[in-house]
């Protein structure tokens, strides 16, 4: 079996020899079996011939009851070297003469009521009736060798043997230059393929050799090569125009973040100044005026101080927000447990009035920016404590689980939780899923923790249920 993988070129001569020698054989078979079926009536022919001629000078002999004449007829067959026994019978059966004398009378079967010639075994066996007139005087037996048959075959098979090696090597002469016609534009083709796989160079072209099926190919070919270097031309234009647009984007990006880092200063310095002012001014007159105010002026001064706190806050977060963004991280292998047990024991310092049952589980150290993560922790589990302080029961759950590459940890509370169908704004900056009357906070802190991991190449999310509690999920890489 040819193998597949095997060159064209010897896959095409293989195909022309294979089919040479199919055609030969069989034009050789039907030759053989031809010559063999003739030859052998040829034989068969000229034996009865001789038996006719032996029969017809045998009957004065049989008549005349005399063995002499009978032997001297029956030895004339030693002209024909093939026969090997000659015998007369007598009108009763029985063995009246026979050739060579040497031989036992042993050799000779007993007559039988049969006529004509038969191949049996490497011989052929014949008996020929004697008659004159109407009456059968007796029968004639010849026994003859086929090695005249043997030898016509060997030496046609001889000459056959010859003449087949001498056509496959005309074959094979013929069909390694024939194939060349058919494998050189397929061969061609090819190279050009891999040239062009190689190099990426789609200006290359095959050779056209001709206006055949494979000429037809390979226009083709080129013109599927033509078509994909415009592309490439298109392509690589686009790219240049591309990195144009993206390096004017970047441009305008850079000026863009140096406007945040002014309005950023702005914000810290500009409204800082009149907001603690407001605040300051405002708790000296709470503390000097004090007992010349009503109960609706006080009231109306908490208001004032509380909005200047609450201000103050959201400036510190949006400050803190706008910052991530150019802040590197510095990464290092942080003990999570060790860094949640600090953070709460610091949430849970101002909660003296509150009972909350706690469940730290095994956190494996992680591989992270210790700053950074500490104020993820640190948002996640105020934020547990804070939407769980109407719960009878406060229960905060932190643990963990490995997820192949990423470790993956979560905290988990069973205080108000939310409507999962306002997911989409649960990381935005300043979105709340509850008013300020219910829980207080900016809106910020979720959106800080999002975008801290994410520059750890990791998520967040979170499932809950309202009045069950929410547990949020982020995800670290292990290496």
């Amino acid at each position: 079996m040819l193998p597949k993988d095997a060159p064209i070129q010897r896959k095409l001569m293989t195909v022309i020899l294979v089919t040479s020698g199919a055609v030969l054989l069989l034009t050789y078979s039907a030759y053989f079996a031809y010559e063999f079926i003739t030859f052998r009536q040829t034989i068969e022919r000229q034996l009865s011939t001789l038996g006719e001629i032996i029969a017809t000078n045998s009957t004065a002999a049989l008549a005349f009851d005399s063995r002499e004449d009978a032997y001297e007829i029956l030895s004339a067959v030693r002209a024909d070297k093939h026969i090997v026994a000659a015998g007369l019978y007598d009108e009763k059966g029985n063995l009246f003469s026979y050739y060579p004398d040497n031989l036992p009378a042993t050799e000779f079967p007993a007559l039988e009521k049969r006529e004509g010639y038969v191949f049996l075994q490497s011989h052929l066996i014949g008996f020929q009736p004697i008659v004159q007139g109407t009456r059968r005087l007796g029968t004639l037996y010849l026994k003859s060798d086929t090695v005249a048959l043997s030898n016509r075959l060997l030496l046609y098979s001889s000459i056959a043997l010859v003449m087949i090696v001498v056509s496959f090597l005309v074959a094979y002469l013929i069909s390694k230059n024939l194939q060349k016609r058919i494998s050189t534009p397929i061969l061609a083709l090819a190279e050009t393929a891999k040239a062009i796989s190689d190099r990426q160079d789609y200006s290359v072209r095959a050779q056209k050799l001709g206006d055949d099926e494979l000429g037809l190919l390979t226009d083709a070919f080129n013109q599927m090569l033509g078509r994909i270097h415009r592309q490439n031309e298109e392509i690589t234009l686009f790219n240049q125009n591309l990195e144009q647009k993206v390096a004017e984007r970047t441009n305008d990006m850079e000026l863009a973040n140096k406007e945040l880092e002014a309005f950023s200063y702005s914000v810290s310095h500009d409204l800082r100044a009149p907001l603690r002012s407001i605040h300051g001014y405002m708790n000296i007159f709470s503390e000097e005026y004090a007992d010349r105010l009503d109960e609706e002026a006080k009231r109306l001064i908490g208001i004032v101080l509380r909005n200047s706190h609450m201000m103050g806050k959201l400036i510190d977060d949006l400050l803190a927000f706008s910052q991530l963004g150019r802040k590197e991280l510095t990464k290092s292998r942080v003990q999570m447990k060790s860094m949640v047990t600090v953070i709460w024991e610091d949430e849970t310092r101002m909660e003296t009035n509150r009972h909350i049952r706690f469940n730290l589980q095994e956190l494996p150290p992680a591989y992270a920016d210790s700053n950074t993560i500490k104020q993820v922790w640190s948002n996640l589990i105020s934020n547990a404590i804070k939407y769980s302080r109407k719960s009878k029961d406060a229960l905060i759950e932190i643990g963990f689980e490995d997820n192949g590459d990423m470790l993956i940890y979560h905290v988990k509370d069973n205080g108000a939780g939310f409507d999962m169908q306002y997911y989409n704004k649960l990381f935005g900056v300043f979105q709340r899923l509850h008013s300020q009357h219910e829980f207080d906070g900016t809106g910020v802190g979720l959106a800080i923790v999002q975008r801290i991991i994410s520059k750890h190449g990791g998520k967040v999310w979170a499932t809950s249920k309202i009045n069950e509690g929410a547990t949020f999920y982020f995800s670290l890489p292990k290496n």
